[in-house]
């Protein structure tokens, strides 16, 4: 039974390397800094020009921070806790209130392994990279501790330097590496997000310097202070402009479409897969955790942005006759989702937007991978272009089709699942009326019909299009070699894995779930709102809908 009226702790953060549960070892600074080391010897390692050798040595400094984190997780994580764990704290500048303090809960862990994970095979897709080979591995391996910290970090002023630092290597890839209009492609980017993210430094130092004193941006001190509700709304509006616009929330997400038209596959792989989460997590991290009365105003926003999202992105991904842009599209509608599941005030509505996340990360990762290898072969974006290769090509047929299926979410896949965590927990969730759940369910379903009709009819005319002659003729096409299939293969184990058993990842953060989404409903009580009727029985979902029993 849980009681409304009690606050959940936040957590307790502990000394450095220490926590709660006993742990040593600074495995998420390791985890951090670990990459980029390697990345800064880089430039020393012996290579010929065409990357041949520093190629191997990234692949291992990648791979090894995917271990450590997996380490992290067996050694010093426990699911069943919500507070604060694998807690180090050094302070750094302790004039500025500013100090090195790292940790994971369930928001968190699950996108630090998502982060190396997909780094890793970023880093095997980047394999015939050998333009500047130094610099493009440099740059990765960078963004992959870069990452790591946007996820790790527990202070707030630190959180924004980790995202300012994480925006140049992106800047970079799109702007040295992309296509032909990479230039406007890196400025719209780093115009887009640098520009929004001075609301993040602003609410920062509002937050860091509330109620006079020493400044504090620590996340367990935001939390625990008193902020007025005038003050959490004003912002709350800000952070929402500034993680909108990496999630990214229409019509904030004009600069995603041309990152993508003019991205390589790895580059892809990193935004599809990373970056746009990083826009949903501090979402629920700062706008849903530490400014939870706000968030009581502004959740049926999200909502409403949710579906436009959803419907949308969906009809404008169906016009697009440009397989990249497409494929961008079509991420902006799945999170979508997101934004319902961070609206709803239930553990399954909530639980569903991170799960989402991470199986966006996957299922996305892995269609763009397989848009760069197939315009490696056909060397056009075009659909009207392509067309008859199925019969040249028959194992990249296979690929792309399990991935779209995993994308329009069939059952079994891992899209299914969180989809319908989202849709669940949103259409019982008593804080809503029934009039508005109805409307609101019933036009984001319009995305879910919409999404196999343009992925299907994607693969039709790919593959199965009136032939082009002279694609097929003048063009050697090769079908998908070993790597490319161990990729995908790597993408497919956890998209599958988690549609058949949920609770593989569901059980990592649903204790951190419902100590957010209790927050969430003391701050609805203490503002005056209704409290649905099901939360005052001490139930946060019915029975048969609980995440972790999904």
């Amino acid at each position: 039974m849980i009681e409304i009226g009690l606050l959940p702790t936040f957590g307790s953060v502990g000394t450095l390397g220490v926590d709660a549960l006993g742990n040593d070892f600074p495995w998420l600074s390791l985890s951090i800094f670990f990459p980029i080391i390697g990345a800064l010897i880089v430039p020393f390692v012996p290579d010929e020009g065409e990357g041949k050798q520093v190629r191997w040595f990234a692949l291992v400094i990648a791979l090894a921070t995917f271990l450590i984190t997996v380490a992290a997780y067996l050694k010093g994580y426990e699911p069943s806790q919500e507070g604060l764990q694998l807690a180090e704290r050094v302070d750094w500048l302790p004039d500025l209130g500013l100090v090195w303090a790292v940790g994971a809960d369930g928001l968190s862990m699950p996108l630090i392994l998502l982060t190396s994970f997909i780094t890793a095979l970023a880093v095997l897709a980047a394999w015939p990279v050998s333009f500047k080979p130094k610099l493009f591995f440099f740059l990765i391996l960078a963004m992959d501790g870069g990452q790591i910290a946007v996820f790790a970090v527990q202070d707030m002023l630190l959180f924004f330097l980790a995202w300012e630092l994480e925006l140049l290597p992106v800047y970079l890839l799109l702007a040295i590496w992309g296509g032909k209009k990479r230039q406007y492609a890196a400025t719209k980017f780093i115009i887009y997000t640098a520009g929004s993210s001075l609301f993040i430094l602003l609410a920062a130092l509002a937050m860091g310097f509330f109620g006079g004193g020493q400044p504090n941006f620590e996340f367990i001190n935001l939390a625990e202070k008193s902020f007025g509700t005038g003050f959490q709304i004003l912002c709350y509006a800000g952070l929402l402009i500034a993680f909108g616009v990496k999630l990214p929330i229409v019509p904030l997400h004009t600069w995603l479409p041309d990152a993508h038209g003019e991205a390589t596959a790895p580059v892809h792989m990193l935004l599809a897969g990373i970056l746009l989460k990083m826009g949903g997590y501090a979402l629920l991290r700062f706008n849903a955790q530490l400014l939870p009365e706000a968030h009581t105003y502004f959740a049926p926003l999200l909502i409403v942005l949710g579906v436009v999202n959803i419907i949308y992105a969906a009809l404008t991904s169906f016009a697009q006759r440009n397989l990249k842009r497409k494929i961008a599209y079509s991420s902006i509608s799945h999170m979508g989702f997101v934004l319902i599941g961070i609206g709803s005030f239930s553990v399954l509505g909530t639980s569903g937007a991170m799960l989402q996340m991470i199986s966006h990360g996957l299922i996305g990762a892995s269609l763009f991978f397989l848009v760069g290898a197939t315009y490696d072969r056909t060397h056009t974006l075009q659909l009207d272009e392509m067309g008859g290769v199925g019969q040249n090509m028959r194992i990249m047929f296979a690929l792309w089709t399990v991935c779209s299926l995993a994308s329009l979410a069939l059952p079994g896949m891992s899209g299914f699942i969180s989809e319908l965590m989202v849709f669940a927990g949103f259409v019982t969730d008593e804080a809503y009326t029934l009039p508005f759940r109805v409307v609101m369910a019933s036009l984001a379903a319009v995305g879910v019909i919409l999404t196999p009709i343009y992925l299907l009819s994607m693969l039709r005319e790919i593959f199965f299009g009136k032939e082009n002659v002279q694609l097929t003729s003048q063009n050697k096409l090769v079908d998908a070699e070993p790597r490319e299939i161990y990729i995908i293969g790597c993408l497919l184990v956890p998209i599958i894995g988690i549609g058949l058993y949920p609770r593989l990842m569901t059980d990592t953060y649903s204790a951190s779930i419902e100590a957010l989404v209790k927050r969430d409903l003391v701050a609805m009580k203490s503002v005056g709102r209704p409290v649905p009727s099901i939360m005052k029985k001490g139930l946060l979902t019915p029975a048969l809908f609980s995440a972790p029993e999904f």
